[in-house]
């Protein structure tokens, strides 16, 4: 006996139709048994969700190949509707741009009635590997939609989506400043910078100045770099080794300082940097312990 549709999911069916689109089925998926639908949609209301990465020109001319070598397009991407009739897609903007560039007018999608998926979808993006830029700039971007629409919701309530808080921090400051090195600082972030009760549009303050903090630090490892490579010393992750000479907290498994605490010491610990004195065994020691 087949199972009667929620008005909800048929409405959202004619909302597809009313659309231009098509309905291809209505069904349940196998895990938790929810309804979604099958559908093809116009190419022209399809976007990426707003606080995604940049597309990889790269690997959209590798989508292209692989599409006109099987001759068909196989791999149906994620959506959700927006309410003014547009179609978010959380997982598919390569496959989005690719399509678009062969000609193609309309794609076929698998759209999730709640909205709210697309945050969670992120974690699961495998479409193009991030790197610790990409990621931060995405999680950046996911803020700052979220704390549009829900200001006085506590940062924390979104930590499932934004996976780790320094990634805030980092976005923060790769937005400023696109080479900025946010590698050398993850050690001690992902120690001591978490997440936030603040409601998050006063949470996003404090994130700023934290990230204003991390930049004075890194004006204080620039001369120190300097005077390293002056000596001869251009090995790889030496910004990580001199941080992780500084880091108070470098061997410790319970942290227990705060954010403030531990960037004083660090600055103070830069202060104090005997360029003289250190040696590449040194670096590359602490390089390694960085790392752990």
């Amino acid at each position: 006996m087949s199972e009667e549709i929620p008005l909800e999911i048929q409405e959202l069916a004619r909302q597809v139709e009313t659309d231009g689109g098509v309905v291809l089925a209505v069904y349940r998926e196998p895990y938790s048994r929810q309804w979604q639908l099958l559908v093809e949609i116009p190419l022209d209301r399809v976007e990426p969700t707003p606080y995604q990465r940049d597309l990889s020109p790269h690997h959209v001319e590798r989508l292209k190949e692989v599409i006109r070598e099987i001759g068909r397009f196989i791999d149906p991407i994620v959506a959700v509707r927006t309410p003014e009739g547009r179609y978010w897609t959380p997982n598919g903007n390569h496959r989005r741009a690719a399509m678009a560039h062969l000609g193609a007018q309309r794609i076929t999608a698998i759209l999730i009635p709640d909205p709210t998926i697309a945050y969670h979808i992120l974690g699961l993006n495998t479409e193009k590997a991030h790197n610790l830029r990409e990621k931060a700039l995405e999680v950046l971007r996911m803020y700052r939609t979220l704390m549009a629409a829900h200001p006085e919701a506590p940062e924390r309530t979104y930590a499932f989506h934004f996976e780790e808080a320094y990634l805030i921090t980092l976005g923060i400051l790769y937005d400023r400043k696109e080479r900025f090195a946010g590698a050398a600082y993850v050690p001690i972030l992902r120690k001591v910078d978490g997440f936030l009760d603040l409601p998050m549009d006063q949470a996003m303050a404090e994130r700023e100045r934290r990230a204003a903090r991390v930049e004075e630090i890194d004006a204080l490892v620039a001369p120190i770099l300097e005077a390293l490579h002056a000596k001869g010393l251009r090995y790889p992750f030496l910004k990580q080794a001199i941080l992780s000479q500084v880091n108070p907290i470098r061997r410790k498994r319970i942290v227990t300082m705060s954010f403030d605490e531990v960037l004083d010491q660090v600055r103070e610990g830069l202060a104090r940097y005997n360029v003289e004195a250190v040696t590449a065994e040194e670096l590359a020691q602490a390089a390694a312990e960085a790392e752990e």
